[in-house]
């Protein structure tokens, strides 16, 4: 099973494919727009880019191909079976009260979760900020995605609150995010924000994306006179595919691979608390390391195999043997794999909720920035599941 007919499984299983005289429209996964697949002689053929320019079989013939399957008996009657497409109920009464009571809710739990950051002492000079109403500003800022001046408000209401005991300079949080020494404190908090939903994720995936900075690449633009774009860094997260928690994230430069750090990604949640029973990723991840990191935790890897992978003596045995798996039992495989694309989801849910951009100029401004919307919505999940879970 390829790529494309993986994909037209999914779009058989989850979009709307309608039957016409002139054939069938099958909506396009980028939902811009739909196309028609139509008969041609003994074959199909689509108005899509990939059908028309490269002539191959592409992912809307496929998908028509799972929707009507047709069946021939010996006496050459034949049978048309149409798949039903998978839809998903929604809890609305506890998905409004969740939305209704999260920005209540958000404050209060930060506060309890910032109380697991250790204090550090003040032996002389001028009282001044804690770190942890430095940090409770600090994700509330990014959470709330107001300006530093606008924010200031959120600050004054946590002092009447009593959430924190003094209002910072609306500056303050922005000279706080350049600190390099609170990176590992808010990778810590992430974890911490995602093992309330320990006992309810067993199933995880592994996958990067980018978020884009506010500066821009005048070098390239200069000197190979390039388009001006933006700048962005990478985001290499491990999160649950029921609740899209994140349990795991490194932040890098945009040019880092991503297979180095699938194992300290998975490693490291293991050693939290969370027990990984299957790990899914794409093929970027494909490596024996990879596969013998995941099968040391008593976990399943569901990663596939590169079109060229081949076979050999000297491929070591958890290869081999996962290789086999993997080429003997495509539609099992698959069925685990396809959880992958909860990864997306899951950045897809920060980007539309907190932004795709960072607000910050600097290097260690941007990785705690990025890291503090990781935070931010790891509690809004929380809260979400309290009340669809309860």
């Amino acid at each position: 099973m390829n790529m494309r007919e993986q994909r037209g499984i999914e779009i058989a299983q989850k979009a709307k494919i309608v039957e016409t005289p002139k054939g069938f429209i099958v909506p396009s996964q980028s939902g811009n727009g739909s196309y028609l697949v139509y008969n041609a002689g003994i074959r199909t053929k689509c108005t899509c880019p990939d059908c028309m320019k490269h002539n191959n079989k592409c992912k809307h013939q496929f998908a028509v191909e799972y929707f009507v399957k047709r069946e021939t008996d010996k006496e050459g009657n034949t049978t048309v079976t149409k798949a039903v497409r998978v839809t998903y109920t929604q809890d609305w009464h506890n998905y409004n009260q969740a939305q209704n009571k999260e920005v209540e809710m958000f404050s209060v739990l930060l506060k309890d979760l910032l109380e697991n950051v250790e204090e550090p002492s003040q032996i002389f000079g001028r009282p001044r900020i804690g770190l942890r109403e430095n940090l409770f500003c600090t994700i509330e800022k990014v959470y709330s995605q107001l300006s530093s001046r606008r924010a200031h408000t959120l600050y004054r209401e946590a002092k009447e609150k009593e959430q924190i005991g003094k209002v910072p300079n609306f500056n303050a949080i922005n000279k706080f995010l350049n600190r390099e020494d609170i990176t590992p404190i808010l990778q810590k908090l992430i974890t911490l924000s995602a093992l309330p939903l320990k006992n309810v994720e067993t199933q995880f995936a592994v996958d990067s994306s980018g978020f884009r900075t506010s500066q821009f690449n005048q070098y390239a633009v200069e000197k190979y006179k390039q388009k001006k774009e933006h700048k962005w860094i990478k985001a290499h997260i491990l999160t649950g595919t029921k609740t899209n928690v994140i349990v795991n994230a490194k932040v890098t430069e945009c040019d880092k691979g991503d297979s180095p750090f699938f194992i300290p990604l998975v490693e490291e949640a293991h050693e939290s608390g969370f027990d990984l029973k299957e790990v899914s990723a794409d093929k970027a991840y494909s490596s024996a390391k990879n596969l013998k990191a995941v099968l040391d935790m008593e976990g399943m890897p569901y990663i596939p195999f590169r079109s060229n992978t081949g076979m050999n003596a000297n491929k070591k045995k958890i290869w081999k043997q996962m290789y086999y798996y993997f080429l003997l039992n495509q539609e099992e495989f698959m069925q685990h794999y396809h959880r992958r694309s909860n990864a997306e989801t899951t950045f897809f849910m920060v980007k539309a909720k907190f932004g795709d951009r960072l607000k910050s100029k600097k290097w260690v401004a941007q990785q705690n920035e990025l890291l503090c919307k990781f935070v931010a919505h790891n509690i809004v999940c929380i809260i979400h599941e309290m009340h669809e879970l309860g």
